[in-house]
């Protein structure tokens, strides 16, 4: 399904998949695909972050992964996924695991948006909305 997510700060991007189909204002993006769902969030939309220190502490590798979608990343660096449990936890999420920060692909659909405090809203991870914050 096509989706178009929006924020009050950051114009629209289409989403279809795991990639992203179009960026633009809300107005073109909604012409270029008409049929799309909208999601709309307050704030400012932009690209999913990458973490770059150790994984957030938690009882379980699944949890440490998920602390890391709630920041508003969707990638973490190699050299802290230090064992099998947490690269599997981390593939099967979608959460890439890069040897370097700018390694990340810039046509998959990996987005966050931040409030005004500089806190995650929502997540979208390879074209998945995987966190909303309520």
């Amino acid at each position: 399904m096509l989706t178009i997510h929006t924020a009050e700060r950051g114009g629209a991007v289409a989403v279809e998949g795991t990639r992203i189909a179009g960026v633009g204002t809300l107005a073109e993006i909604q012409e270029r695909f008409p049929r799309a769902r909208v999601r709309s969030w307050p704030g400012t939309l932009g690209p999913a972050r990458v973490h770059e220190g150790p994984l957030p502490d938690a009882p379980s590798p699944r949890e440490r992964v998920h602390a890391v979608l709630k920041s508003g990343a969707t990638a973490v660096l190699e050299r802290y996924v230090d064992s099998a449990e947490l690269r599997s936890a981390a593939k099967r999420n979608d959460v890439l695991i890069l040897t370097h920060p700018t390694a990340t692909d810039p046509g998959r659909a990996d987005l966050a948006v931040f409030d005004e405090a500089g806190e995650c809203v929502a997540t979208v991870c390879a074209g998945r909305l995987v966190h909303r914050r309520r």
